[in-house]
């Protein structure tokens, strides 16, 4: 992206020379200079006085009370009782500034972010299978080479649509692709072949793949011998997933399951990729690695054109996992209770590793623990709108209301801002400097264009200052954000996700750099597991993983399927995208995708208010009928707050590993309101 003209009218251009999308935007890329001058956008600190009214106030007035309601906090209920909540969005700079605010400013384990949301199960089970997480372990531009590709729960053209230029060049190339979604996704009506699974049914989908690529002799056997291992146990469990059974588990026919299998092991080269709809389950990490295991199986790992990697969900959602807003991570993909990454990081810091706190709550659960006793009290919100994109959101709201203290930094009066006590106005994107990691794992820059309105700041100056006030300045003295990266690739020296061969003229001079780049020599790793994986033995590893069925099934009351996404025009809790006129032309309220089966049986009408009703609460609708979805199955996007949030339905049932919520299948019921 190119930042053209004056501030106060700033334009957007397409960068044809980088690599990545060659100059290809979204329609939210080419809009996005609409939200820097948008009339609500925050431009002084706000606090609520006494008759409970947000007020603008001084940035020192805003800073003293945040200072001394967390000391407060800390005070009278230890100091785990402040949290700190980030995002994916953030630069990897503010990423990194976060993890360290908590750990060495608060002495607080309570540090997590939105990306748990997110990419967290496929990040998990990356890690089991390959010891390492990057969301492609190769090229983006690979994808166009590979003869067959399977999507699973993505909807890459309306998510993501530059990457869409690269699935066009595999179709030119002869390519085939294979789209498993319970919709018939704008995606999924460019695929060769569309497997509408039943919500929940991932897992078995894989399972009965592999069980036919295992019968016809389409495995790897030389790969799975040399390169894995557990494969004994995979091969006995996926034997009992015969394709009959698979057709009565997801509603894939027997026929399409036998042609899925022979497009992939057929193929000379070929990809699984996995995103939110396979990984947004409390089954989650299960379900990615039973995609793994057909990958594996396929020995498409290492090979050009070929292999697993999954799709990023946020802007900075690769980079924001990696240096330390995790509540169990340190900075370069570290666990927090190694006792030589708290040696490492702690030496980079200057502080005594025993001072650095245990592992804390993830997201859903820090979110859950608010105001209760034992858990958090006070809350500091950076990049992030948890009263809309949280699951159970009505619960959510009802925790953030029970806080002692809440304090919120945004670009715009959010409605998580709208709650709080303190709101920090904070510098946008092309008002800052920073790096992000994309899905690739490629590092890029994102330079400063425009200066930041007078009473607005960075959250990297705010975030020292803080630390400054709080007796710890010294341990937060930078000059500039490459100042903060240069610290950051000390951090990550010797970590999975090593950055301290990277540099910011390396990247400027490179268009970016992979990770790992151990050393200033290292031209970084565009390609993985050319010839080992990043597990002790060197070897990938198998997972046997049986199907489970989804926490919240339908019954009688509830007898429907709901799942959620995202749409072309809107983005995450849509509090920038739902300000931008163009996007609100495009997608001006939520609807509910109905079958038209569905939609007779429940007196529902195209262009009708319904309402949808599951375990935690209900939410409101304009019912828009389509063919393209099934018939047990309602879709809604996340995008609106309030009565319209589809949050207020979702299940907060979390995967045992990666603690990412059940976001994507509940049982739900639906009735007509007119």
């Amino acid at each position: 992206m190119v930042v053209e003209g004056a501030a106060a009218d700033p334009k957007i251009a397409g960068n044809t020379e980088f690599p990545v999308n060659k100059g290809a935007l979204c329609i939210k890329g080419w809009t996005a200079a609409s939200a820097l001058n948008h009339p609500e956008r925050l431009r002084s600190p706000l606090m609520r006085d006494a008759d409970g009214n947000l007020v603008p106030v001084s940035w020192d007035t805003a800073m003293e009370r945040i200072v001394s309601e967390f000391r407060r906090t800390q005070d009278d209920f230890g100091a785990d009782a402040v949290g700190v909540f980030g995002g994916g969005s953030l630069t990897n700079e503010k990423s990194y500034l976060m993890g360290k605010f908590a750990r060495v400013a608060l002495g607080t384990a309570n540090i997590d972010y939105n990306g748990r949301f997110c990419m967290s199960s496929a990040a998990a089970a990356s890690i089991k299978a390959f010891g390492i997480d990057r969301g492609l372990p190769f090229p983006v531009e690979d994808i166009a080479g590979a003869e067959a590709i399977l999507l699973v729960g993505s909807n890459a053209s309306e998510t993501m649509p530059p990457i869409m230029q690269y699935f066009e060049a595999q179709r030119t190339n002869g390519g085939r692709l294979i789209v498993a979604d319970p919709r018939l996704t704008p995606t999924a009506q460019r695929a060769d072949l569309h497997l509408r699974l039943t919500p929940g049914t991932d897992a078995a989908l894989a399972n009965g793949i592999l069980h036919i690529l295992v019968r016809d002799g389409l495995i790897d056997a030389d790969y799975i011998e040399t390169r894995t291992e557990g494969f004994a146990a995979v091969r006995g469990l996926v034997s009992t997933y015969w394709p009959e059974r698979v057709e009565r588990i997801t509603g894939v026919s027997e026929a399409n399951l036998v042609r899925a299998a022979h497009m992939l092991g057929e193929a000379r080269t070929a990809m699984v990729l996995t995103a939110r709809g396979t990984e947004q389950q409390a089954q989650g990490v299960n379900n990615t690695l039973s995609f793994i295991n057909i990958a594996l199986a396929l020995g498409l790992l290492g090979k050009a054109n070929s292999g697993y990697g999954c799709l990023t969900g946020q802007g900075n959602g690769q980079g924001g996992r990696e240096h330390g807003q995790k509540a169990d991570q340190l900075p370069g993909y570290r666990k927090i209770d190694d006792p030589a990454a708290r040696t490492h990081v702690a030496s980079v810091w200057g502080i005594d590793p025993d001072t650095l706190p245990a592992p804390g709550m993830s997201a859903y659960e820090m979110l859950d623990s608010l105001g209760r006793e034992g858990g958090v009290r006070s809350l500091l919100v950076l990049g992030s709108n948890v009263v809309v994109s949280a699951p159970n959101a009505i619960h959510v709201e009802r925790r953030l209301r029970s806080l002692d203290f809440l304090v919120v930094s945004d670009f715009f009066l959010s409605e998580t801002a709208e709650m709080a006590d303190v709101v920090l106005p904070s510098a946008q994107w092309a008002e800052e400097a920073g790096t992000m990691t994309n899905l690739e794992g490629r590092v890029i820059m994102r330079k400063q264009a425009f200066e930041p309105p007078p009473e607005v700041r960075d959250d990297m100056q705010m975030i020292c200052e803080l630390a400054e006030r709080m007796g710890k300045g010294q341990y937060f003295s930078y000059e500039s954000a490459e100042d903060v990266f240069n610290e950051l690739r000390q951090a990550s020296s010797g970590g999975p996700a090593d950055y301290s061969g990277i540099s910011y003229e390396k990247i400027e001079a490179n268009d970016g750099v992979f990770w790992p780049c151990p050393d200033d020599g290292h031209a970084g790793t565009p390609r993985m597991f050319t010839e080992r994986f990043a597990t002790p033995s060197g070897r990938a590893g198998f997972n046997a993983v049986q199907h489970q069925p989804p926490a919240d099934p339908p019954n009688s009351v509830f007898p429907l399927y709901l799942t959620t996404g995202r749409l072309l025009a809107q983005y995450q809790s849509g509090t920038q995208t739902r300000r931008v006129e163009e996007l609100v032309g495009m997608a001006p309220e939520a609807m509910v995708e109905v079958h038209p089966t569905t939609a007779r049986v429940y007196g529902l009408l195209n262009g009708g208010i319904a309402r949808i009703s599951t375990r935690r609460g209900d939410a409101e609708f304009k019912v828009r009928v389509t063919a393209n979805i099934r018939e047990d199955t309602l879709f809604v996007p996340f995008h609106w707050g309030g009565k319209r949030a589809a949050n207020r339905l979702t299940n907060a049932a979390l995967d045992p590993t990666s603690r990412m919520p059940e976001f994507k299948v509940c049982g739900a019921m639906i009735e007509a309101m007119d």
